[in-house]
Protein backbone atom coordinates (compact mmCIF):
# COMPACT_ATOMS: atom_id res chain seq x y z
CA UNK A 1 0.00 0.00 0.00
CA UNK A 2 1.14 3.50 -0.98
CA UNK A 3 1.32 6.30 1.63
CA UNK A 4 -1.13 8.31 -0.95
CA UNK A 5 -3.72 6.13 0.33
CA UNK A 6 -3.49 6.24 4.09
CA UNK A 7 -1.75 9.88 4.53
CA UNK A 8 -3.95 12.70 5.80
CA UNK A 9 -4.40 15.28 2.87
CA UNK A 10 -5.42 18.24 5.11
CA UNK A 11 -2.43 19.60 6.88
CA UNK A 12 -2.22 22.35 8.93
CA UNK A 13 0.97 24.45 8.40
CA UNK A 14 2.61 27.45 9.55
CA UNK A 15 5.20 29.84 8.07
CA UNK A 16 8.76 30.45 8.73
CA UNK A 17 8.45 33.98 9.31
CA UNK A 18 5.39 33.77 11.72
CA UNK A 19 5.85 33.85 15.86
CA UNK A 20 6.54 31.08 17.77
CA UNK A 21 3.64 32.25 20.26
CA UNK A 22 1.41 31.95 16.95
CA UNK A 23 2.73 28.28 16.18
CA UNK A 24 2.09 27.46 20.18
CA UNK A 25 -1.47 28.57 19.99
CA UNK A 26 -2.38 27.05 16.68
CA UNK A 27 -0.79 23.83 18.15
CA UNK A 28 -2.64 24.31 21.78
CA UNK A 29 -6.35 24.82 19.41
CA UNK A 30 -5.57 21.70 17.49
CA UNK A 31 -4.18 19.55 20.05
CA UNK A 32 -0.99 18.30 18.53
CA UNK A 33 2.54 18.88 19.50
CA UNK A 34 4.05 19.92 15.89
CA UNK A 35 3.38 22.11 12.81
CA UNK A 36 5.30 21.59 9.11
CA UNK A 37 7.32 24.94 8.13
CA UNK A 38 6.03 25.76 4.60
CA UNK A 39 7.23 28.40 2.35
CA UNK A 40 4.17 28.34 -0.27
CA UNK A 41 4.14 24.28 -1.01
CA UNK A 42 7.76 23.75 0.11
CA UNK A 43 8.70 22.34 3.08
CA UNK A 44 11.62 24.34 4.79
CA UNK A 45 11.52 22.64 8.47
CA UNK A 46 9.12 21.45 11.20
CA UNK A 47 8.51 23.29 14.41
CA UNK A 48 7.54 20.65 17.55
CA UNK A 49 6.67 22.10 21.47
CA UNK A 50 9.80 20.43 22.53
CA UNK A 51 11.66 23.02 20.02
CA UNK A 52 9.86 25.83 21.44
CA UNK A 53 10.79 25.06 25.05
CA UNK A 54 14.45 24.20 24.06
CA UNK A 55 15.13 26.77 21.58
CA UNK A 56 12.66 29.64 22.99
CA UNK A 57 11.71 29.26 26.34
CA UNK A 58 14.84 27.93 27.71
CA UNK A 59 16.88 30.74 25.95
CA UNK A 60 15.02 33.04 27.49
CA UNK A 61 13.59 34.53 24.17
CA UNK A 62 10.28 36.32 23.91
CA UNK A 63 7.97 33.66 21.84
CA UNK A 64 5.33 36.93 20.24
CA UNK A 65 8.85 38.28 19.10
CA UNK A 66 10.58 35.00 18.11
CA UNK A 67 9.99 33.76 14.39
CA UNK A 68 9.23 29.96 13.96
CA UNK A 69 12.23 29.82 11.36
CA UNK A 70 14.67 30.40 14.88
CA UNK A 71 12.90 27.66 16.57
CA UNK A 72 12.08 25.03 14.11
CA UNK A 73 14.31 21.88 13.12
CA UNK A 74 15.42 22.43 9.43
CA UNK A 75 16.97 19.29 8.63
CA UNK A 76 13.15 17.37 8.07
CA UNK A 77 12.92 13.58 7.95
CA UNK A 78 9.89 12.71 4.85
CA UNK A 79 8.73 10.37 2.67
CA UNK A 80 7.40 10.48 -1.12
CA UNK A 81 3.61 9.77 -1.58
CA UNK A 82 4.61 6.71 -4.05
CA UNK A 83 6.34 5.16 -1.48
CA UNK A 84 5.26 2.04 0.18
CA UNK A 85 3.64 2.16 3.86
CA UNK A 86 6.18 0.29 5.54
CA UNK A 87 8.78 1.67 4.78
CA UNK A 88 7.40 5.07 5.96
CA UNK A 89 6.81 2.73 9.09
CA UNK A 90 10.29 1.22 9.29
CA UNK A 91 11.47 5.11 9.33
CA UNK A 92 8.97 6.32 11.96
CA UNK A 93 10.65 3.44 14.11
CA UNK A 94 13.78 3.91 14.08
CA UNK A 95 13.54 7.91 14.25
CA UNK A 96 11.05 7.74 17.02
CA UNK A 97 8.39 9.92 15.10
CA UNK A 98 4.74 10.08 15.73
CA UNK A 99 4.58 12.07 12.51
CA UNK A 100 6.16 12.00 8.53
CA UNK A 101 5.82 14.48 6.15
CA UNK A 102 4.99 13.08 2.89
CA UNK A 103 6.20 15.41 -0.31
CA UNK A 104 5.38 14.92 -3.78
CA UNK A 105 8.27 13.97 -6.04
CA UNK A 106 8.62 17.47 -7.13
CA UNK A 107 9.31 17.72 -3.39
CA UNK A 108 5.94 19.62 -2.35
CA UNK A 109 4.02 18.94 1.09
CA UNK A 110 1.12 16.78 0.03
CA UNK A 111 -0.10 15.33 3.22
CA UNK A 112 1.30 13.86 7.04
CA UNK A 113 1.10 10.64 8.16
CA UNK A 114 0.91 9.84 11.54
CA UNK A 115 0.91 7.04 14.28
CA UNK A 116 -2.72 6.93 14.10
CA UNK A 117 -2.75 6.60 9.87
CA UNK A 118 -0.37 3.65 10.18
CA UNK A 119 -2.61 1.85 13.09
CA UNK A 120 -4.96 0.82 10.45
CA UNK A 121 -3.46 -1.83 9.99
CA UNK A 122 -2.90 -3.20 13.41
CA UNK A 123 0.23 -5.64 12.94
CA UNK A 124 2.19 -2.68 11.91
CA UNK A 125 0.52 -0.30 14.03
CA UNK A 126 0.91 -2.11 17.18
CA UNK A 127 4.86 -2.59 16.20
CA UNK A 128 5.92 0.78 15.70
CA UNK A 129 3.91 2.18 18.59
CA UNK A 130 5.91 0.99 20.59
CA UNK A 131 8.97 1.35 19.30
CA UNK A 132 8.27 4.71 18.62
CA UNK A 133 7.30 4.97 22.52
CA UNK A 134 10.31 3.99 24.15
CA UNK A 135 12.30 7.00 25.75
CA UNK A 136 15.34 7.98 23.89
CA UNK A 137 18.57 8.14 25.50
CA UNK A 138 19.52 11.26 27.34
CA UNK A 139 22.27 13.63 25.64
CA UNK A 140 25.08 13.89 28.61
Amino acid sequence: MHLREVMSKEVEIIHPDASVKEAAVRMRGLNIGGLPVCNGDRLVGFVTDRDITVRTTAEGRDPAKTKVSDAMTPEVVYCFEDQDVEEAARLMESKQMRRLPILSRAKRLVGIVSLGDLARDAKLGGKILKRVSEPAEPER
